[in-house]
């Protein structure tokens, strides 16, 4: 047991910090129903935040449909509060997620961005990563099934799937982010 507390915030499938499961750390992963925005400060040391918000708002993918403005107020106020943990807890290190979109426009640019094959998933997502941790060593492969994500079907599980971080990924980000 590693005796270090992970942080896993809109944790969704919670394939982010399975790693971290794995190797027997401490996770504390928030997702649905539970609401990020209303997380009590506990008083724990808290090692890593990882931090994927929704993207429904933010993703480029979805920039055909508008977006009103209490949906842009909603999207922001969870990456608010995914930041605002990290102000509280002062992590050795912290990465919040998102699909390539707008969230640049709220936040800057992102420390780095990435594409699944690039950590041994044979597909295309360009994703972007804001934070402060170490860089991942890349494990390439040929992105042989595409764009894999985007010709998903329509179902009431996509966007659950669309939004499953990839395997590889993972790995990578934990080797680099013990």
């Amino acid at each position: 047991m590693s005796g270090r507390v992970i942080l896993d915030l809109c944790a969704g499938s919670g394939a982010w910090s399975q790693p971290y499961v794995d190797r027997g750390y401490e996770v504390i992963r928030v997702t649905l129903p539970e609401d990020v925005r209303l997380v009590h400060r506990s008083v724990r040391h808290v090692h890593g935040i990882l931090a994927a918000p929704p993207c429904t708002v933010f993703a480029s993918s979805g920039a055909r449909w508008s977006r009103t403005e209490w949906q842009m107020i909603e999207g922001l106020s969870v990456v608010d509060a995914c930041l605002r943990a990290v102000v509280l807890y002062q992590p050795a290190w912290w990465a919040l997620e998102n699909p390539v979109g707008t969230l640049s426009r709220y936040l800057g640019p992102p420390a780095m961005t990435f594409q699944p094959w690039q950590y041994g998933d044979p597909y295309v997502k360009r994703t972007c990563l804001w934070g402060r941790f170490t860089p991942l060593k890349k494990r390439p492969v040929e992105p042989v099934l595409g764009a894999l994500i985007h010709r998903m079907a329509p179902s009431p599980e996509r966007t659950a799937k669309r939004s499953i971080t990839p395997a590889g990924f993972a790995e990578a980000f934990f080797e680099s982010n013990p």
